[in-house]
């Protein structure tokens, strides 16, 4: 066996071609198995390299199957692939990547998620960045489990790459065009060829763009609409076949109103909310309409260069790929959903700036013994910013919760609390800035050997050494008048004009029936914050992990491989860049000076650094560390392949990230596992008809959790121990089954008839409320009619059974005990023309 040039250098590109039972291949006059990619070559008497040669759990999607299937974006890929799952809930950004159950990031941008997405090899380390249009795809790999030894950047659950067609020295291209129901447009165009002998170029481009699916009966407008274009330009120059390089640069802009929520319970604030005149859809999450009283804004500019260099120098081949991204994104939404302005603005800035440098070798000897070293830098800057304010709205929902006690105790207050700031309680405009200065650096040493113990059984052994450090400083401001007094201190004051001594008036201040000011302590949803760095809290966290593997890989028969892994990941500590960061409960006991007992001495009451209502929550999760024992194996004949993997996963330290309303905690569980297979097969029983199967069973569960968080009955986020619950959102089984099917008509015309089915068991939505659950039903079909010329005509659906379920739930906004929810898109369907050239 040989692995020459890219073929290990590429890393996951070339790992994963090799297990898809679907990828595309040649031979060649020289019997030598050749893949449409050229990443790799097998020297060997006919053996399926497809089949013998990657020991990894692995699914690819080609961008054959990408266009029978009608894949829109990178969400629709989980139809194709049983072991991810991707959802989009309350923002065009929030987009979570999960694989075997373990996954995370979602909206709080100081978490990189444990899924690590890829692009031609470019770490992309945040959402925003990763939901891009490509026009010129050649196909997506999707790798289970911790990625430890090929990747500088690692990711503790799992790898999706993504790769892209690189510059041809052949003129050619592609051009399509689709219609569909919602005014759907989606049109994509990409062309190719030789500048000179030695210089090749591609450019490409698409847009994407449909009307929303939920109407909005407030303003009358669409919501859940897709608007995003993209282009990305190509030169690969080789000036010699020892040396080539390969320059990619990329813009692309998102510009969608999204999204839109359902409520899915009306709590007893819903009937304060119509009595003010607010109207909303009650309790029907799977309704189309919405009722917010301004259009959300979802804005996101992607671009970036790279520059991958591959020569040969004899037998070691090497690797370098630098790249510069960035990502920047801005963000509206009415987060009350309800036609009432209760809440202003809720604006949210991110700016992402991302350099990355790789150096891989790779030897290519012809004995036994064959190596891959590399290194990876990794440094990244985000500057966040947060607006929250208050709308016309809010006084309003304010004093019907309270009996109008809200401004008729104003200058109670004021009297007794002579140093609260100026303006009204609950002015326009009040609520809370936050702004935090985000800064990332790491680098890796990474290493691969293999060692061929005898004919077909071979030895790898890996290793990867990370450092990663990070920074953040906050400048959080709460201008919410009410939301910054002590309550505790106004009852206390008030009890001492009354004339009771001190010791008294702090037991009459703590106790509801004696202060009636602290009924009032619900509407206080934006209290002061503790700035960081300070005495206590560095703001700085610093991980070093050593992460390794062990296979081994026995090719049984020209037909036959089987392997067994004993692997570890990491990835290093996030930031909880969101309303609720919040000091530890470890250097902070919450509390009024002026209760009785007072609260508990901690180190930032101790400094000194305590401010009213100061509560307490998470900066930071820790690290999560992965270990993975799977063994495989891989079988394929003419017509028939198949890979089965069963796997035991667990994650020390997996970073919990949980909506709380307004903000995240951000915690770690200390273990979950996961046990299972995964197993996909293809059978062709004859070259016109081909079936797919993926099947992927689950049992995942919190093995310890005791410091977890969970919904109450009444929507609001409580502490909870987990320990041996399952994970919300973790199905037991998902299944995917296909179908293709081609007529041959003459020597000139094809008809294509392509189906596909993705199923996942029921599972509860969030953990704490196991009556809201999601079970998945997606069925979808298309017909290709292709002529000799390179046209093709195609008539497709999506979701054609138009299943409803509700993808995520969360608490109301500033609704206590109402609870919202974001549903999957409708069906939809429309025609296609593309022609090849």
């Amino acid at each position: 066996m040989k692995i020459v040039n890219r073929a290990m250098l590429a890393g996951v590109s070339s790992v994963a071609l090799c297990a898809a039972p679907s990828a595309a291949f040649a031979q060649d006059a020289d019997n030598e198995e050749t893949f449409d990619d050229n990443l790799i070559v097998v020297t060997a008497s006919k053996r399926q390299a497809t089949l013998q040669e990657t020991p990894i759990a692995v699914s690819v999607t080609t961008a054959a199957q990408i266009e029978d299937a009608q894949v829109r974006d990178l969400i629709d890929l989980q139809t194709l692939t049983p072991s991810l799952r991707v959802s989009q809930t309350s923002l065009s950004s929030v987009t979570n990547f999960i694989i075997r159950g373990f996954g995370n990031g979602g909206a709080n941008p100081g978490i990189e998620p444990s899924v690590g997405v890829f692009i031609d090899g470019v770490y992309r380390s945040r959402a925003a960045a990763q939901i891009s249009d490509l026009p010129d795809l050649e196909r997506v790999e999707v790798l289970s489990g911790p990625q430890s030894t090929l990747f500088g950047k690692n990711a503790s659950a799992g790898i999706i790459s993504i790769v892209t067609q690189e510059p041809q020295f052949e003129f050619g291209g592609v051009a399509e065009l689709s219609y569909g129901n919602y005014d759907a447009v989606a049109a994509k165009a990409s062309i190719t060829g030789p500048l000179s002998d030695t210089l090749a170029f591609s450019l490409g481009g698409s847009y994407n763009r449909r009307d929303g699916y939920i109407e909005d009966i407030i303003i009358n407008q669409d919501i859940n609409n897709r608007n995003r274009w993209g282009v990305r330009g190509q030169l690969l120059f080789q000036p010699n076949p020892d040396v080539s390089f390969r320059l990619i640069a990329d813009y692309d802009k998102i510009d969608e109103v999204c999204c839109g929520a359902t409520n899915v319970v009306d709590g007893p604030t819903g009937a304060i909310v119509r009595a003010v005149g607010g109207q909303f859809i009650p309790n029907d999450g799977l309704s189309l309409q919405s009722t917010v009283n301004f259009a959300p804004t979802n804005k996101i500019e992607n671009y970036g260069v790279s520059l991958q260099t591959d020569w040969s120098a004899g037998a070691i081949d090497m690797t370098g790929i630098g790249a510069y991204r960035r990502s920047d994104s801005f963000v509206n939404q009415d987060s009350d959903f309800t036609s009432l302005n209760s809440i202003g603005t809720n604006i949210n800035t991110v700016d992402i700036q991302t350099y990355t440098g790789e150096l891989r070798a790779a030897s290519d000897f012809d004995g036994p013994l064959n190596f891959l070293v590399g290194g990876f830098l990794f440094h990244e800057t985000i500057d966040q910013g947060a607006e929250f304010g208050n709308g016309e709205g809010f006084v309003l929902f304010a004093n019907a919760a309270t009996g109008g006690a809200y401004s008729a105790l104003e200058p109670t207050l004021r009297a007794l609390i002579p140093d609260i700031p100026e303006g009204s309680f609950g002015g326009v405009g009040q609520g809370r800035m936050l702004d935090y200065d985000y800064e990332n650096t790491s680098f890796s040493i990474f290493g691969q050997l293999d060692f061929e113990i005898t004919d077909g059984l071979t030895l790898t052994v890996g290793a990867n050494y990370t450092e990663d450090k990070k920074q953040v400083v906050s400048n959080n401001i709460s201008t919410d008048v009410f939301s910054g007094i002590d309550l505790v201190q106004a009852g206390f004051n008030a009890a001492i004009a009354q004339g009771a001594t001190p010791a008294q008036a702090s037991v009459l201040a703590s106790d509801l029936d004696t202060n009636p000011f602290l009924a009032l302590r619900g509407l206080q949803f934006n209290p002061p914050y503790l700035n960081f760095p300070n005495a206590v809290e560095d703001g700085r966290t610093d991980d070093k992990d050593l992460s390794y593997t062990f296979r081994l890989a026995y090719n049984a028969s020209d037909n036959l491989s089987l392997y067994a892994t004993y692997a570890t990941g990491f990835k290093a500590s996030s930031f909880n860049l969101s309303n609720d960061s919040r000091p530890f409960a470890a250097d902070f006991v919450p509390g009024s000076p002026f209760q009785s007992p007072p609260p508990a001495a901690s180190p930032i009451r101790d400094a000194g650094l305590a401010v009213p209502n100061l509560r307490t929550g998470s900066r930071f999760a820790g690290p999560e560390e992965s270990e993975l024992y799977e063994i495989g194996i891989k079988g394929r004949w003419d017509g028939f392949s198949f890979n089965l993997a069963l796997f035991d996963q667990t994650l020390e330290g997996f970073q919990a990230n949980v909506f709380t309303g307004t903000g995240f905690i951000l915690g770690n569980a200390d273990e979950q596992s996961v046990r299972g297979f995964e197993l996909d097969a293809s059978i062709s029983p004859i070259p016109e008809l081909t079936f797919t199967a993926g099947v992927t069973y689950l049992d995942s569960v919190f093995d310890s959790f005791p410091d977890g968080n969970a919904l109450s009955p009444n929507f609001t986020v409580i502490p909870a121990d987990l320990s041996g619950e399952r994970p919300a959102g973790v199905p037991e089984w998902s299944v995917v089954v296909g179908g293709t099917y081609t007529v041959v008509i003459g020597d000139s015309t094809s008809l294509r008839f392509h189906t596909d089915y993705q199923m996942e068991s029921n599972v509860a939505l969030v953990n704490g409320l196991s009556n809201f659950k999601r079970a998945v039903e997606n069925l979808n079909a298309s017909v290709t009619l292709g002529l000799s010329n390179g046209l093709e005509l195609s008539l497709w659906g999506r979701n054609l059974t138009d299943a409803a379920y509700l993808n995520a739930v969360s608490p109301a906004v500033g609704q206590p005990g109402s609870l919202v929810g974001f549903r999957n898109q409708p069906r939809t369907y429309g025609g296609l023309v593309r022609f090849r050239f």
